[in-house]
């Protein structure tokens, strides 16, 4: 290969070191060809504007020194054309005009003409478009190798975020599950690939029932992780740890209390709202904690619906907080449901939101069918939303009481 010009800086990689010339007098072109082959380009002629044009498409040039004035195709019509069929590669276009075509030169930049030079053409002059036209052709590669390794990295970070969402899926249950006198519905919808929210069920003895919701604050990687972290940790053995007491009292304030204090950080803003409910089947009582999460709703055969809890605090937010007990009667022929707050935030596209009364009232048109009201609130939420994507995560959690032990 010929030496380059002092000054011209070889890159990593090989440019294209091919140059379109084209101009219809053969002793100009031969003679731009002589000095771009001395620059150590490889010159390609095109004797008018219409070959020059079909040259570029069909070779990686990406310079083209052109003359103004050309049959077929002038330099401004050629650089016109090339700018509006051309999207896959941009090619630096330096026309050659007379220094009486000063009045053609305006019509040439807004045709798409980077750079002129005046006849008769010199050495100089070439090589300092060239050496410019090179600079950016490395700045270019540049950009292209480092947009190229962005996006392999995009790829194994969605491949990744993709896998990890397929291991949160795995520690949710399966959307229909009876434990002894009790049956699980529930539905998971996430705004994103991951999710902040967590549930799970446990039978801890024969006549206690523990189930529990979680929402962490945010989106992402960050909330996805700390409920993934909440659901691996939340097991039936810890539960009944924390819940159950050596006289048998069931306190899962204290449960919560524990989260708080092993997962609040003074220097990160992470938090999450919880449910957590504790049934014991030989009195039909529901031991519960709410802290921060939206409050369940108790249903019944006959379509009777209210609110239960009074809201509480989110967990690991406040370092010395403390949470309470409350107690329900729960009995067979009644439903709590548990959903998250992506239901009631959700908006229609004149930016209502569905809010509490709706959620309620889906709940209610399921009197009796307690299986189907996860599912029938996910698709209330897809027709209020217009089926646009929910902002914020979904989880419907329903724990039924059934007639029989």
């Amino acid at each position: 290969m010929t030496a380059l010009e002092p000054g011209l800086k070889a890159t990593r990689r090989p440019l294209a070191r091919k140059v379109i010339v084209a101009d219809d007098d053969a002793f100009q072109r031969a003679y731009i060809s002589a000095l771009v082959r001395q620059l150590g380009y490889e010159p390609i002629e095109a004797e008018d504007g219409l070959r020059a044009y079909e040259l570029v498409g069909a070779t990686d040039a990406p310079l083209l020194i052109c003359d103004l004035d050309m049959p077929g195709l002038d330099g401004s019509q050629l650089a016109r054309k090339l700018r509006d069929t051309v999207s896959d590669r941009y090619v630096h276009i330096l026309m050659v005009t007379g220094r009486d075509q000063r009045g053609e030169r305006e019509t040439a930049l807004e045709s798409g003409v980077d750079d002129f030079m005046a006849k008769p053409l010199d050495m100089a002059s070439l090589t300092a478009r060239v050496r410019s036209v090179s600079r950016l052709l490395e700045h270019e590669q540049l950009l292209a190798e480092r947009n190229a390794a962005i996006s392999r990295a995009k790829e194994r970070i969605e491949d990744d975020i993709r896998a990890a969402a397929s291991a949160q899926r795995r520690l949710l249950p399966q959307p229909h599950v009876t434990m002894r006198d009790c049956a699980f519905h529930s539905t998971f919808a996430p705004s994103n690939i991951l999710s902040g929210d967590m549930f799970a069920f446990y039978e801890l003895t024969a006549d206690l029932t523990a189930f529990y919701a979680i929402d962490v604050a945010g989106h992402g990687v960050h909330a996805a992780l700390l409920s993934v972290a909440l659901g691996h940790l939340l097991t039936a053995e810890h539960m009944r740890k924390h819940v159950v007491g050596l006289d048998g009292s069931l306190n899962p304030a204290r449960l919560v209390q524990a989260l708080n204090r092993r997962f609040f950080d003074p220097d990160g803003d992470e938090y999450f709202t919880m449910f957590c409910g504790v049934l014991d089947r030989s009195d039909n009582q529901l031991h519960y904690c709410q802290a921060g999460y939206p409050s369940p709703t108790l249903l019944d055969a006959d379509g009777n619906c209210r609110a239960i809890g009074g809201g509480g605090f989110p967990v690991a937010l406040v370092e010395e907080m403390e949470f309470a007990n409350s107690r329900i009667d729960f009995g067979p022929g009644q439903s709590l449901v548990l959903v998250s707050d992506g239901a009631h935030e959700a908006e229609n596209p004149a930016g209502e939101p569905f809010d509490e009364d709706r959620v309620i009232a889906t709940i209610r048109d399921q009197a009796g069918r307690p299986a189907q009201i996860p599912e029938n609130l996910a698709a209330a939420l897809k027709i209020w939303c217009r089926g646009k994507a929910l902002d914020d995560d979904l989880s419907v959690l329903v724990c039924e009481r059934r007639n029989h032990k």
